[in-house]
């Protein structure tokens, strides 16, 4: 594999990232592919590991790691913010309610992008506002398509359940009813990288007496709709 920019290390951890790409590999793959001396494909591979460029499947053979989708998810963060501000405004503008664009850091969510209702009684969450992982709907899709493990930790001291987490998944979209604050709801749905991951909610949120203890049936299409805008434009615009 000629891969050469004068960095010998470099060029070697390249290759095997590029070998990797085909699918898994055994180490013996790698080295076939590489041409590299076992010594030098393993070493570099359980480094790589370390810094989860790499990962292991099942059966113990060499996989790209979860560290490159998240490098990507990043990669991609400024079309998504650069595109959502007229998905939102159109988003607002067909609900009558104020939407927001969220996204997960640790065991916060943050408004990155917003929409706010122009007059009237409104939810008004500013860009970078920040709420718990425990409760309101965007942090139900933030949850719900994460490993089994990291969803059972986020559902420790939670206002929603794992049964509500699963209903999310079903239907592809959450609600909540005063879960975040007292006499606010909300409709959320998953904005998803190229990849599939998710990697950002989008949301629209306003007092009960006009969304109704049954948000989802107002507004969950006009949402559901939005957040696959933002998807599609990621698909077109970039390969993550």
């Amino acid at each position: 594999m000629d891969i050469s920019s004068g960095v010998g290390v470099l060029d070697k951890a390249a290759a095997v990232l590029t070998a990797l790409e085909s699918g898994p590999m055994t180490l013996a793959g790698l080295v076939s592919v590489t041409g590299l001396a076992r010594p030098t494909a393993h070493r570099l591979a359980v480094a790589l590991e370390y810094h989860r460029l790499v990962g292991r499947d099942l059966n113990g053979r060499f996989v790209l790691g979860p560290r490159l989708a998240e490098l990507a998810q990043s990669a991609g963060e400024d079309r998504l913010l650069s595109t959502a501000g007229p998905i939102l405004t159109r988003l607002r503008d067909i609900t009558g309610e104020s939407s927001q664009l969220f996204r997960r850091q640790g065991d916060i969510r943050i408004c990155v992008a917003a929409a706010e209702r122009p007059s009237g009684l409104r939810d008004t969450v500013p860009v970078g506002a920040q709420f718990t992982m425990k409760a309101g709907s965007a942090a139900q899709v933030l949850l719900a398509w994460e490993e089994p493990d990291r969803i059972q930790r986020g559902l420790i001291q939670a206002h929603f359940t794992a049964e509500t987490l699963a209903g999310v998944r079903h239907r592809g979209w959450s609600q909540s009813v005063s879960e975040r604050e007292a006499g606010v709801a909300s409709v959320s749905a998953p904005v998803r990288s190229p990849v599939g991951k998710i990697i950002a909610a989008v949301s629209v949120s306003g007092p009960i007496e006009r969304l109704t203890r049954s948000p989802g049936r107002l507004h969950a299409p006009a949402v559901v709709a939005a957040a696959e805008k933002l998807s599609s434009v990621l698909r077109r615009t970039g390969r993550e």
